[in-house]
């Protein structure tokens, strides 16, 4: 009935439109759909008193704007809730010895104090030139550390004196990943290659710690750094699992590596000077006296079991005496844990949802219009003809969508990976959202990773004829994307090759009578990493034979080209900065360029319309573009940032979170 649907729709149209001609109203055919994705997502976090004194878990859910919420660790009700204006999420909670709470955010990078008697206050931008606090450490008395991107640099705030910049901390480094304190001394995590350093606080004077015995940390972070009791716990890795190093801080030396630790933090110490994190799927007690660990039997399932906030607070309940571990989970998950009785137990806490800016936009093989989400993840469906929603949560977050012999198939960050998602069978994640039927098939299905080529954005996906394309951005420190060819019918890889544009990713992809076309951009997957090439390509790949064809640069001095299609008569159309252009594939030449702003922005969208015969795309707003006349209307003005085209020939974009149709 799609396909049927579909050749109505354009044919009809094609028959009712004498040419191609741009609406008079155009605000009148846009329709607001409202917010498909909203979810929880959690980072940053403690356990700290609240506002009415007692022990609560501390953490910030992502949204715009941010909030501050605190969680109830004996109901999982919300306490407390604030807005933190001008933020868009926060890695960076924690409490000092003075009853404050500051939170370190992204966005804007600015530093926020809340206290039970003034709330929160906004502290600005501690350091002009940084727009992310990636982690905040409790000093002494009412004074907080924090470390930064993008110039890597380290600050203290006090109120009584205000901020101190310590500058960069490595010439090597860009982030400041993780930060903690102890006994005078500020310690720092950076990227990779990760490096630990030991800041002097009242003087200011660094050192680097040696890497762990036989450790590669070329590609490693040291994204969690935690100070307990004498030792400095640092996880070497990923946002996933991996190993937790302990430096002995008296000893000067590293004297224990915990396995499959999973971050973000460790909690602080028992009565025992005992502490509790989650390590391969379970809640484990380390102690540090005899490098014991010990099995609790609490399972922490699917793939991000970090804790967002982790510690000690009495809860008054039957079978939690004394003091029990608490925290959060990614997705407002509470957990606790009594190590008297060995209670244990999980629930829903009370922390609201927040929408999520939309990073993909397709119509699936079922006519439904899908959306894939940022950070939080997940992904949502609309159907076009009833209004119908259906939302997939507790999914990671959407690079690329494409439909492809009949099932939607998802670019995945991190890792590059690539799932395909069948809308005639039952939703069933348990990498993510494990479920209680174990028996059901794995739906969207993992189906490859380009993990090991060191990408972490599959940025591309198209339908290639008999195979799915896919096209991908490398990790930090790397350049060069992969161009990868999967066979539904064998379930194998039938290609896959790095840079085939020498340093440069795979951003775009088109696909025509056996070739694949292709644009680049000269970034990473990671804007730290500086690009070695000038400006940016498309070229062109044999399917068959897998080697290029040929290769051009379309539009001098732009750093991306974010979107190729094809129009009816053959001609390959793209977009790079404020640059749409059309390329002649037989003649392999630049045959049309049309000027819509000298920007070299890296982002745009652009999409042919066989129902109106007319390009639609996103720069600075949402535009027609006639590919006949190359006369232009802007249909839109706004922070357009996805869109495509539906069967139907109505074409949806996106703002922010909110989706919209336009009908033409």
């Amino acid at each position: 009935m799609t396909l049927i649907r579909r050749a109505l729709a354009a044919g009809l149209a094609a028959l009712l439109l004498a040419g191609p001609a741009a609406p008079a109203h155009a605000d009148d055919r846009v329709t607001d759909l409202g917010v498909p994705l909203q979810d929880v997502l959690l980072i940053g976090g403690t356990v700290a008193p609240g506002p009415a004194g007692d022990p609560v878990i501390w953490s910030v859910s992502s949204g715009s704007p941010a909030h501050l919420n605190a969680v109830d660790p004996a109901t999982g009700a919300t306490a407390a809730r604030y807005d933190l204006p001008g933020a868009d999420g926060s890695w960076a909670v924690t409490a000092t010895s003075d009853g404050s709470v500051y939170t370190g955010t992204y966005g804007a990078g600015h530093l926020y104090r809340w206290t039970r008697d003034g709330g929160v206050t906004d502290l600005g931008r501690p350091i002009a030139s940084e727009s992310f606090i990636w982690s905040v450490a409790a000093g002494e008395g009412s004074t907080v550390y924090g470390g930064t991107y993008p110039g890597g640099r380290l600050f203290a705030y006090d109120p009584a004196t205000g901020v101190r910049d310590y500058g960069r901390i490595s010439p090597d480094h860009v982030y400041v990943r993780s930060i903690a304190y102890a006994d005078g001394k500020i310690y720092t995590g950076t990227e990779n290659p990760a490096a630990v350093f030991e800041v002097d606080a009242v003087t200011g004077a660094i050192e680097r710690l040696p890497a762990p015995p036989g450790a590669d940390l070329t590609d490693a972070w040291a994204y969690d750094v935690d100070v307990v009791q004498g030792h400095l716990y640092v996880r070497f890795g990923s946002a996933f699992p991996g190993p937790l190093h302990v430096w002995d801080i008296a000893a000067g030396a590293w004297v224990d590596v915990i396995e499959a630790a999973h971050g973000l933090d460790v909690s602080p110490p028992d009565d025992q000077g005992g502490i509790y994190l989650i390590k391969g799927g379970e809640l484990v007690r380390y102690d540090p006296s005899t490098r014991e660990t010990t099995s609790t039997g609490m399972p922490f399932t699917g793939r991000v079991a970090n804790t967002r906030g982790i510690g000690w607070a009495e809860l008054d309940l039957p079978d939690y005496p004394g003091k029990s571990l608490v925290g959060l989970l990614w997705r407002g998950m509470m957990f606790r844990y009594n190590p008297q009785t060995g209670a244990r137990e999980f629930l829903q806490s009370g922390v609201q949802g927040e929408p999520i800016d939309i990073t993909a936009i397709a119509e699936g093989p079922d006519g439904r219009v899908y959306t894939g989400g940022f950070l939080n993840g997940g992904f949502a469906a609309l159907d076009p003809e009833t209004g119908a929603r259906e939302e997939f949560h507790t999914f990671s977050q959407t690079e690329a969508l494409a439909e492809h012999d009949g099932k939607l198939y998802v670019g995945a960050y991190p890792d590059a990976r690539v799932y395909a998602y069948d809308p005639e069978l039952p939703w069933h994640s348990p990498e993510y959202s494990p479920s209680p039927d174990p028996g059901a098939a794995d739906n969207p299905a993992r189906l490859f990773d380009l993990h090991t080529d060191k990408q972490i954005r599959p940025r591309a996906l198209t339908s290639a004829g008999r195979y799915l394309a896919a096209g991908t951005m490398p990790d930090l420190g790397h350049l060069g994307g992969v161009l990868a060819l999967w066979d539904p019918e064998t379930g194998e890889l039938k290609h896959a090759q790095r840079n085939v544009v020498q340093d440069q990713s795979i951003v775009s992809l088109a696909y025509r009578d056996g070739v694949l076309y292709g644009g680049t951009s000269i970034h990473s997957g990671q804007t730290a990493t500086p690009p070695t090439q000038p400006e940016a390509k498309i070229f062109a790949w044999s399917v068959k034979h897998d080697r290029l064809l040929w290769e051009l640069v379309p539009a001098p001095g732009k750093p991306a080209v974010p979107a190729l299609t094809f129009d009816d008569r053959g001609r390959l159309w793209g977009i790079a900065g404020g640059t749409v252009f059309a390329v002649n594939v037989q003649a392999r030449k630049v045959v049309t360029s049309v000027t819509l702003s000298d920007g070299a922005s890296t982002s745009g969208e652009l999409a042919y319309n066989p129902a109106d015969r007319l390009l639609y795309g996103a720069h600075g707003g949402l535009f027609a573009l006639d590919p006949r006349t190359e006369k232009r209307t802007v249909l839109r003005q706004g922070p357009v940032s996805h869109l495509a085209v539906h069967g139907s020939g109505d074409v949806y974009f996106a703002e922010g979170a909110n989706l919209f149709r336009y009908r033409p």
